[in-house]
């Protein structure tokens, strides 16, 4: 439960030493640089973001060039990729693969080149294949569909709207020719090439002569031409497409297998893309280095424990003076947690919220200790939990090298995973009521595990108010810790008018309703305090609300307004009912896992106690009971968090600390080992 002390740390040295010794302080990974302004003192910075976007530049093609081989020639992988975490990069190996840089730069080239002839000959095809289909209509005609007659004859060329037949066009033809003088003059002949409920392909001839009028005519009746043009027979058109197409598709085989033969850069690829953002991070560096012609300045935070290590190991390899320093009341550090194995697996929930501020306390080990039983209490079936810890703590021990992010999630939700075995064993959840139900529908016997203490479906009031007495204590603990952070800062007076009036009220008000008869029946408890013990937690709570009327509001020196907001204060009130009914969803996903398991349980059992009825049994039972403890780990997560970020942060933390991020090597897919890079 701590958050590091930080010290700044700053590095003089010779320019010529300034490659190596940000080469060691990347391999180092302890000190998180920050931007120190030296100009008064003669110190300029260099600006990179040329170098930068040309390294950005070459990870992205490198980037681009694994997609294109994954795409055409999938990397084989297993279903817990995930868990198995970077690979280890050998020195041989890097510099192996610095010698080969130019060829693996020229593979990444050839695979986009490749990838976008593709994407041109797909472009192709389709082109060919519209083509195709607008031709289609026309396959039957045996002159090119821009062919316009001859010296004496003129030809048209196009479609009516909707499908008709022959006598339907003639027929509407003679009706138009009869309204012309010498109607003889414009006789045509029509020839019907395809039809469909859409058009009406057709080709017309008539005397040249006849032509203009002829065309009116038919642009009269909805002649239109057709919107593809051919110099060719449309069957010798569609012919030549369809052997571009093969050709295209023969050649796009041939790219992919091209392709394909790429697999041996596959992981030089990957390599070039870290290799690269090691680069990136490195010249983002470099642009907070304050220099001179022959000086070079870094400065930054190194956690405490670090900074002598630091020093000497500085010191004994280059000629650099290091200046170590307490930080100074003015500066915000980063922050850096450590905490014991049990809550460090925690952090990363806390990460999720935001980190302490400057001044704060790291409530992580109280949080951990709250997490875990209110998880557990919202799965709370003993079965699911061993399954829980079973899946974790293989893949902890199988996977070993995980990144350590995965690792505590899977800690995490390991310890998760003991909480509801024992929230289980004490409510007696097993499968829901597995136990029970196979007993019964497949040996004729009614077995049960009794819980340790109450089951919640049998009891939910008891339930209920345990549910409530936990929200209590954990919202009691966030006032301590706000107490605890008031005393530490030496504000005696903040720590008892926020906080310990607060705990007179609310706790002297559950103290009386204890003492009240109609509440402890209404709650179903089996004890009631004395009166006594009731009258004096009245009087607690009245002073814990006279108190908070009369300091509530103190930062006002107007006496009106004071006591307007010190009665605002006490308003508040009524939040902190409202944060302790929020815990009643600890019974509702409980009594949620509990009851959809005992559902499926019983959809099992309907088939009765043969062998097919066993085996139906079993196909629901692992399809149902996989689902429910899906949902519902899921539904106990966000809700733990839920609990856990407003109800008890909100009585104490405001967080907004920065995260220490310490220049190093951040990779995507291989770990470096020690080597200048």
């Amino acid at each position: 439960m701590a958050v590091v002390p930080m010290k700044r740390v700053t590095i003089y040295g010779p320019q010529k030493q300034r490659k190596a010794v940000l080469e060691a302080l990347q391999r180092r990974s302890v000190l998180d640089v920050q931007e120190l302004d030296l100009q008064p003192y003669g110190f300029e910075k260099l600006e990179t973001s040329a170098q930068r976007a040309t390294f950005a530049k070459a990870a992205n093609s490198a980037q681009t060039a694994l997609g294109i081989l994954n795409q055409y020639q999938p990397e084989q992988t297993t279903l817990f990729a995930a868990l198995e975490g970077r690979k280890t990069v050998s020195v041989q190996d890097y510099d192996a693969f610095i010698g080969r840089a130019d060829k693996i730069s020229a593979a990444a080239a050839r695979l986009t080149a490749l990838s976008k002839e593709i994407a041109e000959l797909n472009a192709e095809i389709v082109r060919r294949e519209t083509q195709i289909q607008m031709l289609k209509p026309w396959l039957a005609l045996d002159v090119p569909l821009g062919f316009a007659g001859t010296r004496r004859t003129a030809a048209f060329t196009g479609t009516f709207p909707e499908g008709r037949t022959l006598e339907e066009i003639l027929e509407e033809y003679q009706q138009q020719l009869a309204q012309a003088a010498e109607p003889e003059q414009y006789a045509a002949d029509f020839h019907i090439i395809s039809t469909s409920p859409e058009q009406t392909c057709v080709f017309v001839l008539c005397l040249r002569g006849a032509a203009e009028k002829v065309e009116t005519i038919l642009r009269s009746m909805g002649f239109a031409r057709p919107t593809v043009s051919s110099a060719s027979i449309p069957a010798e058109r569609v012919k030549r497409h369809e052997t571009k197409i093969h050709v295209a598709r023969t050649r796009i085989g041939e790219i992919e297998a091209e392709i394909a033969g790429f697999a041996w850069a596959r992981d030089d690829l990957k390599l070039m893309m870290d290799y690269y953002s090691m680069r990136i991070e490195k010249y983002e560096v470099l642009e907070k280095v304050n220099q001179q012609r022959h000086v070079f300045s870094v400065s930054g935070y190194v956690p405490q424990p670090e900074a002598a290590a630091l020093e000497t190991e500085l010191a004994a390899r280059f000629p650099v003076a290091v200046e170590s320093e307490e930080v100074s009341e003015e500066e915000t550090p980063p922050v850096l947690l450590k905490n014991n194995a049990l809550s460090a697996p925690v952090e990363s929930v806390l990460e999720t919220y935001s980190l302490p501020g400057k001044g704060e306390i790291d409530p992580t080990t109280m949080m951990a200790a709250f997490y875990y039983v209110l998880f557990g209490m919202m799965l709370s079936d003993a079965a699911y939990g061993v399954l829980m810890m079973l899946a974790c703590g293989i893949a902890l021990l199988k996977f070993r090298n995980m990144e350590s992010g995965m690792k505590k999630t899977l800690q995490m939700f390991f310890y998760c995973g003991i909480s509801t075995t024992f929230w289980g064993v004490m409510f007696g959840g097993y499968f829901g009521d597995a136990v029970t139900v196979i007993s019964e529908t497949f040996f004729g016997k009614t077995v049960t595990i009794p819980p340790l203490w109450f089951a919640p479906v049998d009891d939910p009031m008891r339930m209920l108010i345990f549910s409530f007495a936990i929200g209590i204590v954990h919202i009691f603990a966030g006032l301590g810790i706000k107490l605890y952070q008031n005393i530490k800062a030496g504000d005696w007076r903040s720590g008892i008018y926020d906080t310990v009036f607060w705990y007179l009220l609310v706790g002297g008000g559950v103290v009386y309703l204890l003492s009240m008869q109609m509440f402890v029946d209404m709650a179903g408890l089996r004890f009631i305090l004395p009166p006594t013990a009731g009258t004096a937690a009245a009087a607690l709570a009245g002073v814990g609300a006279l108190g908070i009327i009369l300091f509530g509001g103190r930062s006002s020196k107007n006496p009106a307004k004071r006591l307007a907001k010190g009665l605002y204060e006490l308003y508040g009130v009524t939040s902190y009912l409202s944060d302790i009914l929020s815990y009643s969803r600890l019974l509702a996903l409980g009594l949620a896992t509990g009851v959809i398991a005992s559902v499926f349980n019983k959809m099992g059992s309907m088939f009765g106690s043969g062998i097919l009825g066993f085996i139906l049994f079993l196909v629901v039972f692992i399809i149902g009971h996989t689902l429910n403890i899906g949902i519902n780990l899921l539904g106990a997560y966000v809700h733990t968090n839920r609990l856990q970020f407003v109800e008890f942060f909100g009585k104490f933390y405001d967080g907004g600390g920065e995260k220490y991020a310490p220049y190093g090597m951040h990779t995507k897919y291989y770990k470096i080992e020690e080597k200048n890079v």
